[in-house]
């Protein structure tokens, strides 16, 4: 594998478009757009629709996503709605298809106090979203920008799906990327990379839970015993979930939160146990998970009543011959470069376990080198989105060409499920 002179162009168009890479992503993350804004999830993707419909020959379209079930604290359970996903098609008949995917949500609500990017002393980038991920997609679109002046891009067909719900499991676009990774090649994620360039190589899979426990209410001076506690109830339950750690390899249970009851002179009716499960492959997800439904079936004592809610979000991501095969490829291509790419395990999940579940070989973190996401230090490096989205293009480049064969890692992938 080498850097042709049509890679080299495609390499040049994206170095020339350095500070509008940068500045559209200062501008995206500048717009609050966490998971539950509404307003601010819509004004985000009315400005990605705008670049989209920039790219030459793109069909661009908005697609309504699934509403999806929420637990409230006081165990009523509600219907939510949410954003419309964007999708971006080019060349759907091509014998090649590559999937990119990337998500617009961020964990940071409409009250938080982190909305606006600034610039720190050592040159970084800080800012709701600026490495997760909104300077993923903008990395994303611009390596598909560069990519269409490529002479050999005609044998590849490629489809970009932007997601509103990332950052709460993807209940809504989960069938989206589902569909895509079952059609799919080869899949391309853009969560950021360590701060270093280290990519998230086998991922653990999650389960979110929600277990509503009702009880009975009472007077607690006159009538405590004609009462079923509830939170009393929950708390047993949570004991015993957590003490499933430990119990099997790389199988973890966080209980996270427990809501419920009121007044303290009144007996608890209800409570809600919230807890999330990571495990390391198949078998430890249907133990884990029916570890959990058997403590969800048997109340804690009398008068209780349970109620299971949720399960797996995203399966198991290890390093199968298909992945291991497209690391490598990705190594290869980071190196002519001059960017040494490796990879390590991650107990965190994304998108890339979903399109994995549905047959599709991905690599996840192709996004900018940046840090502690999730928290208003989050950090993306300015010299990473140059570097990056070529590192996207150039993998576009050989795929184009068979050097990277999608086709051969589609297959591998398929022996395995």
């Amino acid at each position: 594998m080498r850097i042709l002179t049509t890679d080299q162009a495609v390499l040049d168009h994206v170095a020339a478009r350095r500070e509008a890479i940068i500045g559209r992503t200062i501008d995206w993350a500048n717009i609050n757009s966490g998971s539950r804004n509404a307003a601010g999830l819509n004004a985000v993707l009315d400005a990605l629709e705008a670049v989209a419909r920039g790219l030459p020959g793109a069909v661009v379209e908005r697609i309504a996503t699934q509403g999806s079930t929420s637990v409230a604290d006081d165990g009523s359970v509600r219907t939510e709605a949410h954003a419309d996903a964007l999708k971006i098609t080019t060349r759907p008949a091509a014998p090649i298809q590559v999937v990119l995917t990337g998500h617009y949500d961020t964990v940071f609500g409409a009250d938080s106090r982190f909305q606006t990017v600034t610039t720190r002393a050592d040159g970084a980038l800080n800012g709701p979203g600026v490495a997760d991920m909104k300077g993923g997609i903008s990395v994303l679109l611009a390596a598909l920008e560069a990519f269409e002046t490529h002479p050999d891009r005609h044998g590849v067909g490629w489809t970009v799906l932007l997601s509103p719900d990332e950052e709460i499991g993807s209940p809504a676009s989960a069938p989206l990327l589902a569909e895509l990774g079952a059609r799919g090649h080869v899949g391309l994620t853009y969560e950021p990379a360590l701060a270093d360039g280290t990519l998230a190589g086998a991922r653990k899979g999650s389960g979110n839970y929600h277990l509503i426990v009702t009880g009975k209410a009472a007077h607690a001076g006159r009538a405590f015993e004609e009462g079923r506690n509830a939170v009393a109830g929950a708390a047993m339950i949570a004991a015993a979930l957590h003490g499933l750690n430990g119990q099997r390899d790389g199988v973890t249970v966080n209980v996270a939160k427990i809501s419920g009851g009121g007044a303290l002179n009144v007996v608890a009716d209800n409570a809600v146990v919230r807890f999330n499960v990571r495990v390391p492959d198949k078998a430890a997800a249907d133990w884990i998970d029916a570890s959990v439904r058997a403590i969800a079936a048997a109340p804690p004592f009398e008068g209780l009543t349970l109620d299971l809610h949720g399960g797996f979000t995203r399966a198991p991501k290890p390093m199968d011959a298909a992945q291991t095969a497209l690391f490598e490829a990705v190594k290869e291509a980071g190196a002519l470069l001059g960017q040494p790419i490796a990879w390590k395990p991650s107990g965190g999940v994304c998108e890339g376990n979903n399109l994995h579940a549905a047959g599709l070989p991905n690599i996840d973190t192709l996004g900018v080198r940046g840090g502690e996401i999730h928290s208003d230090q989050e950090f993306a490096w300015p010299d990473s989105f140059v570097e990056r989205a070529q590192l996207s293009a150039l993998i576009l480049c050989k795929i184009a060409s068979g050097e990277i064969d999608a086709a051969k890692l589609k297959a591998l992938r398929m022996e395995t499920l």
